[in-house]
């Protein structure tokens, strides 16, 4: 069980964003986020959005780094990928 966050490359209200994520459980991910501080609202279908100014927050809690297309392979592989709209 490994909570794993993209680089904040993805922009939105004028700031990057990473993604964070598990590969076991939206429970582990509640509960990694929740320990950082992420507000629940950060939560959108499967992931968090993360602020770029906290990213090395989340890498230093535990967060592991990987590319943006892996984060993608490792919610499909844990059944835990949510598109929009569902």
């Amino acid at each position: 069980m490994t909570v794993y966050i993209d680089p904040p490359t993805w922009p939105g209200h004028g700031r990057l964003w990473s993604h964070l994520i598990s590969d076991a459980s939206y429970d582990e991910l509640h509960l990694f986020a929740a320990a950082l501080g992420v507000p629940p609202r950060a939560f959108e279908r499967d992931h968090y959005d993360i602020p770029s100014h906290r990213y090395a927050d989340a890498v230093a809690a535990g967060a592991v780094e990987v590319r943006s297309r892996e984060v993608v392979r490792l919610l499909h592989t844990a059944g835990l990928r949510r598109r929009k709209g569902t």
